[in-house]
C-alpha cells in the first residue's frame, strides 16, 4: 500500500501527550531529552503533566507538538527497523507540522525544529495585541463562498478595511478564516446568512495565516536564514503551494510564506491521493488530520498513531 506520513498542527495538544511513548519507547525518551536541551526548557514535563494554560501557549505547544510527532517517528524507525523514506512516497504536515514533517524526513535538525518552533510560536503571538485577531471555522461552505464571506467582512464601518481571509482550507465545508476580531465576527454573521451549516469562533491566541501575522514572517525569515535544512528524504507537500518540494532552499522560503499564507490542506491531500497515495498516516498528538482525511475522500485510509498500541498494531500491519 502507497502511504504517505502526515503530522498535526496547534490544536491537537492535550495534557499527557507523549508520555506513554516515553515510558515504552527508549527512542521516545530520547527525542523528548534532545528536545528539552536544546530548549533549556523541561517541555516534556509540562506535556506530561501540564498545567494545560501553560501548553496551550502558543510558543509551547509548537514545539511540543513537534516532539510528540517526532518521538512516534523515531519509534516508528527504531522498533520496525526501517526510515520512514522506505516506507511512505512523501510527508506533509498542517501548518507546524511541517517542520515536523521536514524533521521526520531529515531536512531539519531535530533541535534546529524545537528552537525554530519556539521562536514561531512567540513571534506569531506578539504579532498581533491580544484581543485584536482571532480565528474562526466556517461550516458547510466551499472555499470560494468562504472567500467571499472573508472578503464582504473585511469591508469594515464607513469603509475602513480590515483583514479577514481564508486561512485554513482544511476539508470540504470547512475552512477558518482568520484577522481582525470584529472583521471575523461579521463573517461569522454573514456566513449564517449566506448559508453555512454553522460558523464558530475559535479559541485561539492569536489569528493566524492572514496578513496581520507579517511581523512573524519576518522573524521566521530571519531565523530560517540562520538554519541549515537538507534535502528530504522524500518529498514534502507544501502547505502553500499543494505540491511536493525536495529544494533546500525552495522549502525555506515556502516556510516563511506559511505564516501569512493559507493552509491548502484539503488541495494536499488531493495531491497526495493523485501521487497514488492510499493511506495518510499521521504520527502524534490526536486524530484531527485522520478525521480531515474521510472528510476529503472516503477511498483513502487515515491511521492515527499515538499511543504505543497504535505504533506496535501499525508495525504488524506492514
Amino acid at each position: 500500500m502507497q502511504r504517505a506520513f502526515v503530522f498535526p498542527g496547534q490544536g491537537s495538544q492535550a495534557v499527557g501527550m507523549g508520555r506513554g511513548l516515553a515510558e515504552a519507547f527508549p527512542a521516545a525518551r530520547l527525542v523528548f531529552e534532545e528536545v528539552d536541551d536544546a530548549l533549556g526548557q523541561h517541555l516534556s514535563k509540562l506535556m506530561f503533566e501540564g498545567p494545560e494554560s501553560e501548553l496551550t501557549l502558543t510558543e509551547n505547544a509548537q514545539p511540543a507538538l513537534m516532539a510528540t510527532s517526532l518521538a512516534v517517528a523515531r519509534t516508528l524507525e527504531s522498533e520496525g527497523n526501517f526510515t520512514l523514506a522506505e516506507k511512505a512516497q512523501c510527508v506533509a504536515g498542517h501548518s507546524l507540522g511541517e517542520y515536523s514533517a521536514l524533521a521526520a524526513a531529515g531536512s531539519l535538525a531535530l533541535a534546529d525544529s524545537a528552537r525554530l518552533l519556539k521562536r514561531r510560536g512567540q513571534a506569531m503571538q506578539t504579532a498581533v495585541p491580544v484581543g485584536e485577531g482571532a480565528m474562526a471555522a466556517l461550516l458547510g461552505l466551499d472555499l470560494d463562498a468562504a472567500k467571499e464571506v472573508a472578503q464582504a467582512a473585511s469591508l469594515g464601518l464607513e469603509g475602513q478595511s480590515e483583514v479577514c481571509a481564508a486561512a485554513n482550507d482544511n476539508a470540504p465545508g470547512q475552512v477558518v478564516v482568520s484577522g481582525h476580531r470584529t472583521a471575523v465576527e461579521r463573517a461569522v454573521t454573514l456566513a449564517g446568512e449566506r448559508g453555512a451549516k454553522r460558523a464558530v469562533m475559535l479559541p485561539v491566541s492569536a489569528p493566524f495565516h492572514c496578513l496581520l501575522m507579517a511581523p512573524a514572517a519576518d522573524a521566521m525569515a530571519e531565523a530560517l536564514a540562520e538554519t541549515t535544512l537538507a534535502p528530504p528524504s522524500i518529498p514534502l507537500i507544501a502547505n502553500v503551494t499543494a505540491a511536493a518540494v525536495q529544494e533546500p532552499e525552495r522549502i525555506r522560503r515556502l516556510l516563511v510564506e506559511q505564516v501569512t499564507a493559507m493552509v491548502r490542506w484539503r488541495e494536499s491531500v488531493e495531491a497526495m491521493k493523485a501521487q497514488g497515495v492510499e493511506q495518510l498516516v499521521e504520527l502524534g498528538a490526536g486524530k484531527v488530520l485522520s478525521g480531515l482525511t474521510r472528510r476529503i475522500d472516503r477511498d483513502l485510509k487515515g491511521t492515527a498513531l499515538n499511543e504505543p498500541a497504535d505504533i506496535e498494531s501499525f508495525l504488524q500491519s506492514l
